[in-house]
């Protein structure tokens, strides 16, 4: 009959996964806290602290959920009895090993993996195992090593059942002490090096049991098997373990034969260790090491995480620099460009004046008092070939602009390809369908797509044609005139003849006959002095005209750039922000871990 359980009832099941499915067993009313000191409960209470502290930080961050559901459950085990967890491949003996200790066949044995789920063995009456969720079952046994001691019996751990290897595996980080099972006829396998050395990650006690030692053929073969497993522990987990080498079966059928006396060793062993002052110390050292890997392997993530981002950051920084190298080179190629107009304006002012001195003089008042004549002569020698030289300075820096700018492009879009590609998020970021990995890398590929429609789709011709058509308009207004459809070319023509033409006076020439011969030279002076002001006035307006037509394009330009950018930006900005402060609560953690360990040894000596 299922009932919900409270109190240190609750805790047991929930340090099994059981919340909610708990059964009717009746569990002495006593917590770990009853065991501590003052200097004790001091560290336990610490402990709790600073387990709620990395529960806190790591639920803000992307974590796997079993991982918080282990710090919950290493929280949750500080008010609970002390859990043993015995584990190895099947058929090591694990299920005869926890029948010899308790003196009885009470789970079932055989060549075959026969547990196939998780037991959790309490103190109580016997009776028929009770079904908690279809892994896991709880026993009772009236056995004194069960009325402080919790015994978890897990499935065997192999390459075929991998679905009991991952309820194994769930269970080591739950568990105070460990007993590590391996069989004498198949010593420390590959597979059982890989599974105890997940075991050591979580900083685990681990005892190891070496059964079966009633199949090997006399002391030096036991000696050799003893040697090699420990010698492959210690070389390969770089530490010295508790080493027995047992006969489980001989410990239940004869507990006091010859071929016992290992286990006798083993049992004595598990009873010195088992004292409340060790059960202590091995209880506030078990969460300390689950919350040690885990804010070992965060910090490592949020580290990584962080050079990725700081690589995106440079990443970004370089392409801004690249932006202001495109834009302050644009800015110098105009300037040379504005240059050579400048000259080309110049040279017809030059040839204005000239034209000036050498058709306004008494000798030629006959070509003077002929307007068209001097208007069509004005047009040929002193505007002459200008618009088409303009035009033509014009026309490379529209062209450089254009190729310019989907120059920059290409580089944004290899820059994003290659961030998109980095290989310590490739993996993740194909498997998430979340997270950080998965949302960078669709930004990327978001970002690299736009840059790559900018440049399919960017048509250099048109581009040309329409800045070109934006000049064209804004010169028409310098001087006035109607553009329609005519060419740049056509555009300065006009204006610059008219301007020049209206600067001079020459379409009102006639109006010399009127003034009288004396003054040819003052208005030849007059003529040269407005023709002059008028150049410099169109020279300064025409320049104007040309910047900030290139100043609108070039920044119209860079603006597309910053705004295609500004969401990789602000995820770099953002995520930099969230993992600095992921990576110091974790710091803070981890030093107040160190010195929890150090407390722990001092205040509860494992003796």
């Amino acid at each position: 009959m299922h009932q919900e359980q409270t109190g240190p009832q609750r805790g047991i099941y929930e340090s099994a996964g059981l919340v909610g499915l708990a059964v009717s067993v009746t569990i002495a009313p006593m917590t770990f806290a009853t065991w501590l000191n003052e200097e004790q409960k001091r560290i336990w209470t610490e402990e709790r602290a600073v387990l709620q502290r990395a529960i806190d930080v790591l639920s803000g961050w992307e974590v796997a959920p079993a991982d918080l559901d282990h710090l919950g459950r290493a929280l949750q085990q500080l008010d609970e009895l002390f859990l043993l967890v015995i584990v190895g491949e099947f058929n090591s003996g694990k299920s005869a090993l926890i029948n010899a200790l308790l003196g009885e066949v009470f789970l079932p044995e055989g060549p075959t993996p026969t547990t196939d789920r998780v037991y959790v063995l309490a103190h109580g009456e016997s009776g028929v195992p009770e079904f908690l969720t279809d892994d896991v079952r709880l026993v009772r046994y009236p056995a004194e090593l069960l009325r402080q001691v919790r015994i978890v019996d897990t499935p065997g751990t192999n390459a075929v059942l991998r679905q009991h290897e991952a309820i194994a595996r769930d269970f080591v980080p739950r568990s105070d002490l460990v007993l590590f099972v391996t069989s004498a006829d198949r010593p420390f396998t590959e597979s059982e090096r890989a599974f105890l050395e997940t075991i050591r990650q979580w900083g685990k006690k681990v005892v190891v049991v070496i059964n079966k030692d009633d199949l090997l053929d006399g002391d030096a073969a036991r000696r050799e098997v003893e040697t090699f497993v420990r010698s492959q522990v210690q070389r390969l987990l770089d530490f010295e373990p508790e080493l027995f080498l047992v006969s489980a079966r001989a410990g239940l059928r004869a507990p006091d034969s010859a071929e016992a006396e290992g286990f006798r060793r083993f049992r004595e062993y598990l009873r010195e260790t088992l004292t409340q002052g060790q059960l202590v110390a091995l209880k506030l050292r078990s969460p300390l090491g689950v919350a040690g890997k885990l804010t070992g392997d965060y910090k490592a993530l949020a580290a990584g995480r962080l050079q990725v981002l700081a690589e995106d950051a440079q990443a970004l920084r370089l392409a801004e620099q690249q932006w202001e190298t495109y834009e302050s080179e644009t800015r110098s190629e105009f300037d040379r460009h504005r240059a050579r107009i400048d000259n080309d304006l110049l040279q017809m002012s030059l040839r204005g004046e000239a034209f000036l001195d050498d058709h306004m003089r008494l000798l030629k008042l006959g070509d003077m008092l002929q307007g068209r004549r001097m208007r069509a002569a004005f047009e040929k020698e002193v505007v002459a070939d200008t618009p088409e030289l303009v035009t033509a300075h014009v026309q490379e820096v529209i062209d450089w602009l254009v190729e310019r700018e989907l120059g920059v492009w290409r580089r944004t879009a290899a820059e994003l390809g290659r961030r998109k590609e980095t290989s310590a998020l490739h993996e993740a970021a194909a498997e998430a369908s979340g997270g950080f990995a998965y949302n960078r890398r669709q930004l990327l590929e978001s970002l690299g797509a736009q840059a790559e429609g900018v440049i399919r789709t960017y048509n250099r011709s048109a581009e040309a044609e329409r800045l070109t058509s934006t000049v064209q308009e804004s010169v028409a207004m310098v001087g006035l005139v109607e553009v329609g459809a005519v060419g740049l070319g056509l555009v300065l023509k006009a204006v610059l003849a008219t301007a020049a033409a209206d600067a001079t006076g020459i379409l009102a020439a006639g109006v010399l006959g009127v003034l009288g011969l004396a003054v040819i030279p003052w208005r030849r002076g007059v003529a040269k002095r407005e023709f002059r002001e008028k150049m410099e006035t169109l020279r300064e307006q025409l320049g104007a005209t040309l910047e900030d037509n290139f100043t609108r394009e070039l920044g119209r330009g860079l603006e597309r750039l910053r705004q295609a950018m500004a969401p990789y930006q602000r995820f770099v900005l953002e995520e930099e922000a969230r993992l600095r402060g992921v990576a110091t609560g974790l710091d803070e953690i981890s030093d107040r871990l160190t010195g929890l360990e150090a407390a722990v040894r001092e205040a509860a000596p494992e003796g």
